[in-house]
């Protein structure tokens, strides 16, 4: 079972270096992310996804292949590509793997213009290890599907921070 857990920065530098941190701490083999998702809000209030999968880009580049290959028996590898590609992108793009953009979208409704959040679906975890590397950037945790006591951590992780700043 995967956890949720929101987190606000007050830019979003911040939220993209911590996970470019947890991308790193992923090839440690330290935590496993199912998505992680950057959510900003502009002085405008606008809220953009930042999302590091594009299901529709490779829905696109699966289906050209597909149709290439299946074009080759026709004799018409180019029409078949063109055709698998716009297949694999439209089911790429009706595809939402992760956490919803609905609910990341609402999230950042939430969040001050000009500030940031980052959403990851967490599988697995080492919090020993994990949170020590993020609690120098600081943040304000605004959701998870944390247990009590595992929240209660990571609050007092990321409040270290601000306790130093201060």
């Amino acid at each position: 079972m995967s956890d949720l857990i929101a987190v606000a920065y007050p830019d979003k530098a911040t939220a993209e270096s911590v996970r470019e941190r947890l991308m790193q701490l992923m090839t440690e083999r330290v935590i496993e992310l199912e998505d992680a998702v950057v959510v900003d809000r502009d002085e405008g209030g606008q809220v953009k996804l930042h999302q590091i999968h594009h299901p529709a880009a490779a829905g696109a580049a699966g289906g050209a292949l597909w149709g290439g290959l299946i074009g080759l028996l026709f004799l018409a590898p180019l029409l078949g590509a063109a055709i698998g590609a716009a297949a694999g992108g439209a089911a790429g793009a009706f595809s939402d793997v992760g956490v919803s953009d609905r609910f990341m979208k609402d999230l950042g409704q939430k969040l001050a213009p000009g500030g940031a959040a980052l959403i990851v679906l967490v599988s697995k975890m080492t919090p020993d290890k994990v949170l020590p590397e993020i609690s120098s950037y600081g943040g304000e945790v605004m959701q998870t599907s944390l247990d009590n006591e595992s929240e209660e951590r990571l609050r007092e992780a990321l409040d270290a921070r601000s306790a130093v700043a201060v």
